[in-house]
Order: structure tokens, then sequence, then C-alpha cells
């Protein structure tokens, strides 16, 4: 039985095991999300990060992933877009700071960093970020220690690489890019200096063991990555996966309940897929553990829910959010 006092949760530990992370995952719900919602309340304030993410770079990615609209091996009939020059990412980002984010994420879909001009936008956007008083992460594929140094001295906060699933299961998604590849990639994030972020997605044809050995890769890494964004499967027509089924939410809620007790400071995010999420959904999510989320009306090539919607969400909780969300909520009008 889960019990606080139990010395396993009594501290930040590096050394989860496969069958006890499945043990938590597959614990009773009201419990499990009693043990977690304890542990959030022990490391972290009920206070909830707004992340913007925006597609600077849009379709046209070498990679299959088979979830993935953007990748030259989908059918998907997305709008690719080539990269936006850096004065039209930095407006999209002063909207998303008047709408209340406080973290801009970018995106591109590339393999990997491209020196020359896109790698020199790439920095001047980072800085311009920074400049607006946010966070600024990048998620742009693989890249080089060179590279990672050169975000680190432009002010980069954060670098996103997701790990999508487990070790076992990665062959079934994707086989243009390994797994080590990706700890690799993970490993020049954080010797430069930035921060980490690290996720994985549910609802791809794994089974619950997959899911703990996910979790058991993220919760070994010393130290826990900064943010772990939790995606559940957006099934879009055209891609490998376009017949994957929505996943059912208290999936999610346990995934998020079990992240934060592996992982106690680590930011747990809601990301793609919440609005498949009742609201009711949502705020259990938060009641046992997500502390962000992304904000705003696309993720990437995916629809999310109103910044409207999501501010009378958080109001009706009654978690704490940023100054300028609170600023926003007073001048634009909720629907």
């Amino acid at each position: 039985m889960i019990n606080s006092d139990n010395q396993k949760f009594s501290e930040i530990r590096f050394d989860w095991e496969r069958d006890e992370i499945l043990e938590i995952l597959n614990y009773p719900l009201i419990d499990l999300m009693w043990e977690a919602q304890i542990i959030h309340r022990r490391f972290n304030q009920y206070k909830v990060q707004l992340a913007s993410l925006f597609s600077v770079k849009t379709g046209g990615c070498q990679e299959n992933c088979s979830y993935c609209s953007q990748s030259i091996y989908s059918s998907s009939q997305i709008k690719s877009h080539p990269q936006f020059e850096v004065e039209a990412v930095l407006n999209r980002a002063k909207t998303a700071k008047k709408e209340g984010a406080d973290r801009f994420c970018m995106g591109w879909a590339w393999r990997e960093i491209r020196d020359g001009k896109p790698f020199n936008s790439m920095i001047e956007m980072v800085k311009g970020v920074k400049e607006l008083g946010m966070e600024a992460c990048v998620t742009a594929g693989m890249l080089t220690d060179e590279q990672a140094l050169k975000l680190a001295d432009a002010g980069l906060t954060a670098y996103n690489h997701n790990l999508d699933t487990s070790p076992e299961y990665y062959k079934n998604i994707i086989t243009t890019r390994t797994y080590q590849d990706r700890l690799d990639t993970i490993k020049r994030v954080r010797n430069a200096g930035i921060n980490v972020c690290c996720g994985g997605i549910i609802g791809l044809g794994e089974n619950n063991g997959d899911r703990a050995s996910l979790l058991e890769v993220l919760s070994n890494m010393n130290p826990h990555p900064e943010s772990v964004p939790i995606n559940s499967l957006v099934a879009i027509e055209g891609t490998g996966l376009e017949g994957g089924k929505e996943i059912d939410s208290i999936e999610m809620i346990r995934m998020i309940a079990t992240a934060r007790i592996l992982m106690p400071k680590s930011k747990i995010r809601l990301s793609a897929g919440r609005e498949n999420l009742t609201k009711e959904a949502q705020i259990l999510c938060f009641q046992c553990g997500a502390n962000s989320i992304f904000y705003g009306d696309e993720l990437l090539t995916t629809s999310n829910p109103s910044f409207q919607d999501d501010r009378k969400l958080l109001k009706d909780v009654g978690v704490l959010f940023n100054k300028d969300f609170e600023y926003c909520d007073k001048t634009v009008s909720t629907v």
C-alpha cells in the first residue's frame, strides 16, 4: 500500500525501478491521486505555468514518426511553411505574453538543427524572447555540442526533446532515429547548462509496462528533467497512427499522478490531447500534480483549448498564475 510515511516517498530519488513504477501506476486511483497530491503540496505551490507553442518551421521533417503530420512520410494535408522571419516570431511572442503566457516555445520540423542563416535566426529569436521577460524554449531535433553552447549563450531557458515512449516500444513508432540518439541530445543540452524539457506520448499502442519503462528512464535522469510534457495521441489522418483510439482520461490522470510522485519538483505539463479532456478531468490532473499547460489555440499542427477557456478554467479551479495572466484577465473578455 502507498504510504506517505514510506521511506521511498520521503525524498527525491533517481533509482526508481520499473516494477515499483508499474505498481504505482496501477494503484487504486483514489489512493494514487491522494499520494500524488500530498507530494505535490510538499514540493510545489498550486501554480500553473502557461506556455505558448509556435511552429516556426512547419512540415518537411525527414523523420518517420508515425504520429506526426509534419513527417515527409505522412500524407496528411498539412500546410507546410518555411521558417518565419525573426520579427514575425517575436510579434507572436509578444501576443502570447499579452494573453498571459510566461514561456514561449518555438518548434522547427527538423531532424537536426541546421547551421547558417536558420540557426542564426534561431539565436536572435531566443534573445528576443528573453528580452521580453519570457522563458524561451526550443524544439528542433538533434543538435551538436557547439550548437547547444551557442543556444545557452543566447539565454535559452530550455530545450525540448521528447523520448516519446519506452525504449522497448520505440521501434514501433520511429526508425529514422534511435533511442540513444534522443538520450545523447538530452545529454548535450544538459552539459551546456540548458534546462531539459523531456516527456512522452501515451496512446501509441503501448501497454502499461511501456509507460512504466518510459517513466523509469525519465525519473532516473539526474537531475530530473525540469519540464516533463505528458501528451496523448491526437490521431491525424494521413499519419501511421491515424486509426489510433482516444485514450480514457483516467489513463492521463494516472500518468500525471505517477510522474508527480517520481519527479516531485519537475513541471508536469498537460500537452497535446488536452482538448479531448473534460474540464473535470483537467481539474483532477491539476489536483494530482500537473502544474503547466500549453496555452493558446494551436500546438504546432493540432488544436488546443482557447486561451479564454483556459483562463476561465484556471480561475474556477483557484490555482495561482502569473501577473500577466491576471492583467490579461481584466482586459480581455471571457467567452
